[in-house]
């Protein structure tokens, strides 16, 4: 890894970090809670590899579980796995909305799944408040990573895949 991506991945980490403590914007609906941008880092994150979605995932689910405890840090730590699909999607050249698109169900169900043994099985809190709360958080956090992805290849220094 060349020290320009560990320095991204580095600085994309800690973001996930912080955006537990940093962002007041949230809503809970349980067992369903949305941080607006905390998806944020694991899109760019896709954009820089397999091994920098990881990193940045592990960062989100650590910050998640400092902040909010073990079931939201345990959803979090889904990011790891949405993150890692989608970089490998990116890399056999599909478009950034296209991977955002296909990851989002995946998300959804991971995130499901996770909160099962918390909730037991509970159809309504599983699909609808957890599942469809979290692909469509995924789509709103999306649309504010393409708008960020646009920007930063505006600039000189970062060149992210497309």
């Amino acid at each position: 890894m060349s020290v320009k991506k560990l320095t991204f991945a580095s600085v994309l980490t800690a973001i996930a970090i912080i955006i537990p403590f940093a962002v007041f914007f949230k809503v809970v609906i349980p067992p369903f809670s949305a941080t607006l941008g905390s998806h944020v880092p694991m899109f760019i994150s896709m954009l820089l590899g397999p091994q920098v979605a990881i990193m940045v995932g592990l960062g989100s689910a650590f910050g998640f579980f400092l902040n909010l405890g073990p079931v939201v840090g345990a959803r979090a730590l889904m990011h790891v796995f949405v993150g890692l699909i989608g970089s490998y999607l990116i890399k056999k050249g599909l478009s950034f909305g296209r991977v955002s698109l296909i990851t989002a169900p995946i998300h959804g169900i991971l995130e499901a799944l996770v909160v099962m043994p918390f909730i037991g099985f509970d159809v309504y809190n599983l699909l609808v408040i957890t599942a469809v709360g979290t692909i469509l958080h995924h789509g709103a956090d999306a649309f504010i990573s393409h708008i960020i992805i646009n920007i930063l290849e505006k600039t000189p220094v970062v060149k992210l895949a497309k």
